[in-house]
């Protein structure tokens, strides 16, 4: 029985493939993306969020923690010092108010099935099916192999949400057992793809290329944060021309993720960037398109 860490099992998707879908959202990532809208999928381990809004001053939290990271101060009430957490979450226990609360869980490929399968008879009215995404999905690849082999046994259409860069063999293992790639493209130039997530993009393209020259369905993903690669665009049209790709859809940057970060204690090196205008997508989109390209918004 295989196990794995998710963060989120979201039922009733419909921006993760065709149709009513189940997103089932891995923990861990191998890149760094500054523009990150789900940092609490980055680490394998469970993450601690704290929201001060929440916090009714009960401070139970103080008296269970093992190394003090829980104090009551005078001037600021609740304050977690997160250098002392060592995430027990023992806090979590005590929250009934919900301010603090554990995100990452270790289940078993049978806890997932249950949660998929509860929804089949809506993937088959609207042509639906599951998602695998995160964080990265591909970097348990064995618990993802083993959800996508009982997907497929049970008649299940199959989607991986990845940004690549992991091993070919990965990739190698899981094609028998998806239909469809969402597959993530953020820069053309690899210093500044570095830049932007913490590495190069020569694996993420040579993954690629392993998909396409398979013959599988692949819809392609840009990020698009303008300021950030914006100029990209043009480039990486010029690099998906030579792919079989069904689809290309432009991810505007949105800010719904800063909350995450505030919660986390996490520094955010996007949060001041400006939401795409719409005339700014339309024009990213028309290049795209120039390209002979199959490119929407999303």
């Amino acid at each position: 029985m295989e196990q794995g860490s998710v963060f989120n099992i979201q039922r009733f998707s419909v921006h993760d493939g065709p149709g009513i879908r189940t997103t089932v959202f891995f923990k861990g990532c191998s890149l760094r993306c500054i523009w990150c809208h789900n940092p609490e999928s980055i680490s394998r381990q469970g993450v601690l969020e704290f929201n001060p809004d929440a916090c009714i001053g009960c401070l139970a939290c103080v008296s269970v923690c093992p190394t003090g990271a829980h104090r009551s101060d005078e001037s600021h009430g609740h304050v977690l010092d997160r250098s002392k957490c060592v995430a027990c979450f023992k806090c979590v226990d005590t929250c009934y108010a919900g301010a603090l609360r554990s995100v990452g869980e270790t289940v078993d490929e049978d806890y997932v099935m249950r949660q998929i399968l509860s929804d089949k008879d809506y993937y088959d009215a609207s042509s639906g099916g599951v998602t695998f995404s995160g964080g990265e999905c591909m970097t348990q690849p064995d618990f993802l192999l083993a959800l996508l082999k009982k997907c497929k046994e049970a008649g299940i259409h199959t989607a991986v949400d990845t940004a690549g860069n992991v091993p070919q063999s990965a990739f190698e293992a899981v094609l028998p057992y998806t239909d469809l790639f969402l597959y993530d493209v953020k820069a053309a130039d690899s210093r500044l793809h570095r830049e932007l997530t913490g590495a190069g993009n020569e694996l993420i393209l040579s993954n690629l290329r392993f998909l396409s020259d398979a013959g599988a369905r692949i819809i392609v993903r840009i990020p698009f944060v303008p300021s950030r690669n914006g100029s990209e665009i043009p480039h990486i049209a010029e690099i998906l021309r030579d792919f079989s790709i069904e689809k290309i859809e432009l991810l505007p940057y949105h800010r719904l993720g800063l909350s995450k970060y505030e919660s986390m204690g996490l520094d955010n090196l996007c949060r001041d960037e400006p939401i795409p205008s719409d005339e700014e997508t339309e024009q990213a989109v028309s290049i795209l398109r120039s390209f002979g390209l199959n490119a929407h918004k999303s």
